[in-house]
C-alpha cells in the first residue's frame, strides 16, 4: 500500500465526519434559544406570622394542559419551578396542615423568565 493512498482514506474519512457532524450544530442552537426562553419560579412558603413552612406541598397548574406539578418545600420553605412553558399560564398555591394560600397567577404575557413568588398558608382549607 502506498503512503499516498493511505493519506486519501484519511481525507475520506475526515470529510465524511465533518459532514454528519454540521447538521448538528443548528440543532444544538435552536436547543439552547428554546431553553433560554423558560421560565422559572420560585419562592418561598410561609404561614401568616412569617414563619417559613417546611414540607408545604406547592401546587403548579398548567392551565392549558390541566397537569398539575407538586413540590415539597426544603426546611427553610424554599420551592422552585423550572423549564416552564413561557407560552402558557399556571396558577400556583401551596398547602400545609389544614391551611392554604390564595392562588397565584403566571401569565404568558409575563416576559420575565425568573419569577419570586411568596405563598402565605393563612386561610383554612374549605371543608376543614
Amino acid at each position: 500500500m502506498k503512503p499516498h493512498s493511505l493519506s486519501s482514506r484519511a481525507v475520506v474519512c475526515l470529510v465524511l465526519l465533518l459532514t454528519l457532524a454540521i447538521p448538528a450544530f443548528p440543532q444544538d442552537k435552536a436547543q439552547e434559544k428554546k431553553n433560554a426562553q423558560l421560565k422559572t419560579v420560585h419562592g418561598i412558603v410561609m404561614d401568616g406570622k412569617e414563619n417559613f413552612q417546611a414540607s408545604a406541598v406547592v401546587y403548579l397548574k398548567n392551565l392549558k394542559s390541566q397537569a398539575i406539578k407538586t413540590y415539597i418545600a426544603d426546611d427553610a420553605g424554599k420551592y422552585r419551578f423550572s423549564g416552564l412553558d413561557p407560552n402558557v399560564d399556571y396558577e400556583l398555591h401551596a398547602e400545609k396542615g389544614d391551611m392554604i394560600s390564595g392562588n397565584r397567577n403566571i401569565s404568558s404575557f409575563d416576559s420575565r423568565k425568573d419569577l419570586e413568588m411568596t405563598l402565605k398558608v393563612d386561610k383554612k382549607k374549605p371543608g376543614t
